[in-house]
């Protein structure tokens, strides 16, 4: 049950800090684009809105790449995915590698252009040879899916390197996976923990679920079940599905944590509910152990846990 996952996941697209976002997207010289940054990075989008509108309509790159970023996420003018993209290519027929890279995004998840593969993989390239790690992670995503591009392992591996070395968490947490699995790469189970490692202690989720299943499993570390149970809570925290059934398990086998049917059907019942189908039979699996009472606790503990959002369960 606690097999590695594939945590090749979906694009990055705009949630980022705002200084690696404008480290990607070109810093402006203008003052009034200095006074937008500040403006945003308080959350004033109105005042951001009034210091980049200006630029943007004069050719300033930077200022359009966050006038794009503005109107995919709604911030300071109503969410309009066709706006942010024509502000994002005006930006990325400039050369502007952030605007490149999220024009990728917008083509690879069909976001107000029609959904483009080979038209996702072209602007993730431009971006990507610029040094753009959300790009190089991303275009590892489409050769690894075969997506726009034939399926290579290694092209994969070669872009998450690239990413990865300049800390991008998801392409880390991906590396991870190529080399647990031997794709692209040799098999080495030492590598894929370091990668792991370097991606969940950044908070990526899914390398905290795959570093736990490492250390439950004994593959690249001792077999260590209270560090597995640390990662598991971790990423179960940040609403993980896998991350919470696995928890479940731990807490029914006694593994890192005392043996708790109470507790063990909590975490699987939260994870049931987000429709994890494993956590389902194992929390159907221990409620057999379990008394009417122990069941009715285990469920109010559940409805506690999503109340304080998943912290302190």
């Amino acid at each position: 049950m606690k097999k590695l996952l594939l945590s090749c996941q979906n694009p990055l697209l705009f949630r980022l800090i705002l200084a690696l976002l404008l480290a990607g997207a070109g810093l402006s010289a203008n003052a009034d684009f200095d006074e937008g940054v500040a403006a945003y990075e308080r959350g004033d989008y109105a005042t951001a809105l009034r210091e980049w509108q200006p630029l943007a309509e004069q050719g300033d790159a930077a200022a359009q790449t966050m006038r794009g970023v503005m109107y995919a996420e709604g911030q300071g003018v109503p969410q309009d995915d066709k706006a942010a993209v024509q502000w994002f290519r005006r930006a990325a027929e400039q050369g502007n590698a952030m605007a490149q890279s999220n024009l990728g995004v917008m083509y690879d998840k069909g976001q107000g252009v029609p959904q483009d593969d080979k038209a996702a993989v072209q602007w993730y390239r431009r971006a990507a040879e610029q040094g753009n790690a959300m790009a190089q992670s991303n275009l590892g995503v489409m050769y690894d899916k075969g997506q726009g591009v034939p399926q290579d392992d290694k092209a994969a591996v070669q872009w998450y390197r690239r990413a990865a070395e300049q800390g991008n968490a998801m392409a880390q947490s991906n590396l991870g996976v190529m080399y647990a699995q031997g794709q692209g790469v040799l098999q080495d189970d030492k590598a894929a923990v370091q990668w792991y490692r370097r991606a969940a202690e950044q908070g990526d989720a899914m390398a905290q679920v795959n570093l736990g299943v490492m250390y439950s499993q004994g593959k690249g570390v001792l077999q260590d079940y209270k560090a597995a149970v640390q990662w598991y809570r971790r990423a179960a925290e940040q609403g993980n599905a896998t991350a919470q059934s696995n928890l479940g398990l731990s807490y029914a086998q006694g593994q890192g944590v005392p043996k708790d049917y109470v507790h063990a059907h909590m975490w699987t019942n939260i994870s049931a509910s987000e429709g994890n189908k494993i956590a389902v039979k194992l929390r159907n699996r221990v409620e057999k152990e379990m008394t009417p009472s122990q069941i009715a606790e285990a469920q109010k503990l559940a409805r506690e846990c999503v109340r304080k959002e998943l912290r302190d369960c």
